[in-house]
């Protein structure tokens, strides 16, 4: 899969743009706050109908602008596409592909996907379990539709449980409806079980070989899901993670109360990470995490590949520069075979080892 075009209109600090791009490699340069990190949150926000950074729509649209515009002429599955995000202060967004209305996020990922890394992404060893967990959900969202519906309404469950949890002191009547959103939150928490189980079996196996390679056959990655602790076993049927998830949070519901917060379910849910069987978390050296984070990227993109039969879209924004040249090298030798954006301050040695394209960003222009 490969973008051909981009085009945006008062997105982030870019008035009106286009650029056509290499199949193979893009770089793209200039000085910092220029606009190299904006041109790829489009590229995301394309493929997954969500930044990586932002938190509400309205912050990417332009200063002074009443809405915003992203379109992107895509080639997919021997295909062409055009899929197109206009955002809008006053109301919700609109997305289509084929200039045909998308229902929701799901459609855009079903035409192509993306792996996004950034320097913050060399740290997804040492941050707590929603790094760990945003990383999974990102993935499996733009690979499985029926996992991002699951989440979505697990997430909007969630919230209506919370609020009654947190006003039953003033509304006890509100604990009437409790056994419903419990039931329902059980039953959405073992589709996630599912999917993130097969997911870290495969994050596990494609990430030790490269975090062995990475570092020369010295150190052995080790990746391992954690869920609830009465699932047993993640794998198992549906039916018996459901039970298991329910007698869970049974045995929680006087706690819950008390603490007026949703205590139980996958919402906690973690990837444990070993080097050489000891916790990465809390014994590896700061190489040794770098280099477990991008076994895991790099993991991430081999297991698109194996589900779409084609490699995703790479974007490597400024990444390169935070690793020494051994890791540069490692990373650099990995990316053949798909399209990959990288950004940099310099243009530097980068078009001659990996030929394609060169932009150059400044102040929203792309030239």
């Amino acid at each position: 899969m490969r973008i051909d075009r981009l085009e945006l209109e008062n997105f982030r600090n870019y008035g009106r743009q286009a650029a056509d791009f290499d199949p193979r490699c893009n770089v793209i340069f200039g000085e910092n706050a220029q606009g190299k990190t904006n041109l790829l949150e489009a590229l995301v926000y394309l493929s997954r109908g969500r930044s990586p950074r932002a938190r509400t729509d309205r912050e990417m649209i332009g200063f002074d602008a009443p809405a915003a515009r992203m379109s992107a002429r895509v080639f997919a599955r021997e295909r062409e596409f055009l899929t197109q995000v206009d955002l809008f202060r006053d109301r919700r967004r609109r997305m289509s592909v084929n200039r045909v209305p998308a229902k929701n996020s799901a459609a855009l990922s079903e035409v192509y996907q993306t792996v996004f890394f950034c320097p913050e992404d060399l740290f997804l060893i040492r941050e707590g379990a929603a790094a760990r967990r945003k990383f999974m959900d990102a993935a499996l969202c733009q690979l499985r539709p029926r996992y991002a519906a699951a989440l979505a309404e697990y997430g909007r469950t969630y919230e209506h449980k919370t609020r009654i949890l947190r006003d039953a002191e003033e509304r006890p009547d509100l604990l009437a409806a409790l056994p419903e959103f419990n039931e329902r939150l059980v039953r959405l928490g073992a589709v996630l079980i599912h999917y993130r189980q097969q997911f870290a079996v495969r994050l596990n196996e494609y990430a030790a070989v490269h975090h062995q390679e990475c570092s020369g056959g010295r150190e052995l990655l080790e990746i391992r899901y954690k869920t609830v602790s009465s699932v047993e076993d993640p794998a198992a049927d549906a039916a018996v993670v459901t039970e298991q998830l329910r007698r869970h949070m049974e045995s929680h519901q006087a706690v819950e109360r008390a603490a007026r917060l949703c205590l139980s379910g996958p919402h906690k849910d973690d990837l444990l990470v070993s080097i050489d069987g000891r916790d990465a978390k809390q014994y590896a050296s700061q190489g040794q995490t770098r280099t477990a984070a991008l076994a895991m990227k790099l993991a991430e993109r081999e297991i698109y590949r194996n589900v779409s039969g084609e490699y995703p879209v790479l974007l490597l924004d400024d990444v390169l520069s935070e690793l020494d040249p051994r890791r540069q090298e490692f990373v650099l030798n990995r990316i053949a075979g798909g399209q990959v954006f990288i950004t940099c301050c310099e243009d530097d040695r980068l078009p001659q080892l990996l030929g394609g394209k060169v932009f150059h960003v400044e102040r929203g222009e792309i030239g």
